[in-house]
């Protein structure tokens, strides 16, 4: 009891020193498993035992005989079906060749060349290099995405690291299974036809399995057939029986198949689906927690002595320095991306949750069989897991600005609300050539705002998620435009620091406009207008408006127009270069350098020639 409840203590709180220090929970895990695993047993403990001993050994441990092995085989499968929820094909239409180059020509390159630097550097076999080689292929989106949340990047940039990061972990575990089936056959005629079939297998009832239940799963939940407090467990226990299901058909199939049911999931229309997410975004943490800290524990001081040398370096060297570089060049080769952005993904490749997951799970069955070299499987992946992840987590943002992809000007603008008056802010932000994206609460909003072509993600802002979205890294701009001041309050509070360092601003309350000389600094477009206001004139003159200025005078005389005129409400201002500025509702304070500069605005056009507005 004492190591069970320690081990669920001692996860949650490496997630908060994780949190804390912006750095992956992956590592923090890993380092107190080895703590109060191995080195507990040679170090600190007075008996030589490990604090905490996953393996039951007849008077001490948690688990018997092969229990240890399922619980890893569960709880990667419920990992990786949340990281398919997460997929969103729309995210890369802009990089969807560079992304297929990378998982299939990149993993082919890791594969072989990590290989043949383990052979020649460690003098292991070829069966349990190439078994080496197919763990490490996988990066992971649970230590791309704390890696990058922080640092300010190209959108494509960023897509393309974290599709990489979930897609290849499914190929990384069948390219490894498919290792490990060669290692488990006999050698002779069969050989190769056997392993080939067990590939097969796993491809077909994978992909079977994972799009059919996927939807019937979302058929029964659309239909209500399952009551809404049983919703989320029912789902857990699908993606179980999926797993286990596909499993018995083809061994190892299990993994494909839940991904693939969480891709199918993730780009349906299924109302629940957020719920669905952060059901198992939590329930994932707490499994990482524990799975991490249960396998680096497992692993004895032997084992970390058998790679306590200098190949280990040299290994790790090639594999991050070498094999990463070629890899990525030859996917980008005749890419949009430019030289900078290549070079930043290729230093960006830390391995993950799957890689040390399947390694400690292969790694202890080969060993007990007794298949020569299967002792360096588990620490040699563990030290790539950390040695990547501590690599890219201390210098991926100094690395970020050296080679020139770090946005120092976040040009992006985040609206809070998803509104009719959202999408016509926002789709004519986004044909003036700024990244975009609205968020709401409202499924219907979200829809018809993707249905503009914006950006668009359906979420609550009182959860933490948002901030942990990598494809908002180049957002400097925060306009929050919901009917409710406590959320645009809310918004501002939360989320400037974050999103809105070059601006974040809200709509003003009735009380805040009848302060007309004290106006929060905040305050959106004008003192004389609502989100009431803003949603009547949108009802009106769905359409934005531009008129030149002539110098700073004609300016503020439009602005006394448009404050008394409540079917005008100023937004922006176009500069000589097309470059857009927000009006703040102290919107008299803005200069006008340039007789062709305009003032962009909502509602009833102007008569150029009289500047009063058409009757």
């Amino acid at each position: 009891m004492v190591e069970l409840g320690g081990i669920i203590i001692l996860g949650i709180l490496a997630q908060w020193v994780a949190w804390k220090f912006k750095i992956p929970a992956i590592l923090p895990l890993i380092l107190i498993g080895l703590l109060v695993g191995p080195i507990a047993a040679e170090f600190l403990s007075s008996d030589g035992t490990k604090w905490i001993e996953p393996i039951w050994t007849g008077d001490k441990g948690l688990f018997p005989g092969e229990s240890l092995f399922y619980f890893v085989s569960l709880a990667i499968s419920i990992i990786l079906f949340e990281g398919g929820l997460t997929l969103r094909m729309g995210e890369i239409k802009n990089v969807g060749p560079v992304i297929t180059k990378l998982i299939s020509i990149g993993s082919l390159v890791t594969f072989f060349g990590a290989a043949v630097s383990a052979f020649f550097i460690f003098n292991l076999s070829w069966e349990i290099s190439f078994l080496f080689a197919g763990l490490i292929i996988v990066t992971g989106p649970t230590v791309i995405t704390p890696i990058l949340r922080n640092i300010p990047l190209k959108k494509d940039v960023s897509a393309v690291l974290k599709w990489e990061g979930i897609l290849i972990d499914p190929i990384g575990a069948l390219v490894a299974v498919l290792v490990f089936e060669f290692i488990s056959v006999d050698g002779g005629g069969e050989f190769t036809k056997t392993a080939f079939v067990e590939f097969g297998k796993i491809v077909l009832f994978g992909s079977t399995f994972g799009y059919t239940f996927a939807h019937a799963l979302n058929f029964i939940i659309n239909r209500q057939w399952v009551p809404h407090y049983l919703l989320n467990v029912f789902a857990l226990a699908s993606v179980l029986a999926v797993f286990i299901l596909s499993d018995v058909f083809a061994h190892e199939s299990g993994l494909l198949a839940v991904v693939i049911m969480g891709m199918v999931l993730g780009n349906s229309k299924s109302p629940y689906l957020k719920e669905l997410l952060y059901f198992k975004e939590s329930l994932s943490v707490l499994l990482i927690s524990i799975l991490f800290i249960l396998l680096a524990a497992n692993i004895n001081m032997e084992d970390l002595y058998l790679i306590y040398r200098w190949e280990t370096l040299a290994l790790f060297s090639i594999i991050v320095f070498v094999i990463r570089p070629v890899g990525v060049f030859l996917s980008t080769y005749g890419s949009s991306l430019k030289l900078n952005e290549k070079l930043f993904i290729s230093w960006v490749g830390p391995r993950g949750i799957v890689a040390a997951g399947i390694a400690s799970l292969f790694g202890l069955k080969l060993a007990k069989d007794g298949v020569a070299y299967a002792e360096y499987i588990t620490p040699l992946v563990f030290v790539i897991v950390l040695g990547t992840v501590l690599l890219n987590a201390t210098t991926a943002r100094l690395f970020a600005k050296m080679v020139g992809v770090f946005l120092n000007d976040s040009r992006g603008i985040l609206i809070i609300g998803a509104s009719k008056v959202s999408r016509l802010l926002g789709h004519y932000l986004e044909t003036n050539g700024r990244h975009v994206v609205l968020i709401d609460s409202n499924p219907s909003n979200i829809a018809k705002a993707k249905e503009l072509g914006l950006e668009a993600i359906t979420t609550n802002i009182y959860s933490d998620n948002l901030g942990d979205n990598i494809e908002l890294n180049d957002i400097g701009y925060i306009m929050a435009l919901t009917g409710s001041a406590e959320i645009n309050k809310y918004a501002i509070s939360k989320f400037s620091r974050q999103f809105g360092e070059n601006g974040a601003f809200r709509l003003l309350t009735i009380d805040e406009l009848k302060d007309d000389g004290n106006n929060p600094k905040e305050g959106l477009f004008s003192h004389s207008d609502d989100y009431n206001t803003l949603t009547n004139v949108t009802r009106k003159y769905p359409s934005i408006q531009e008129i030149e200025l002539k110098d700073q005078a004609h300016y503020e005389s439009l602005i006394e127009i448009t404050n008394t005129n409540k079917d005008i409400i100023p937004l922006f201002i176009k500069d000589g270069k097309g470059e857009l500025q927000i009006i703040c509702s102290d919107n008299k304070k803005m200069a006008i350098e340039s007789p062709d500069w305009y003032l962009v605005y909502l509602g009833k056009p102007f008569d150029v020639e009289n500047t009063e507005t058409v009757q």
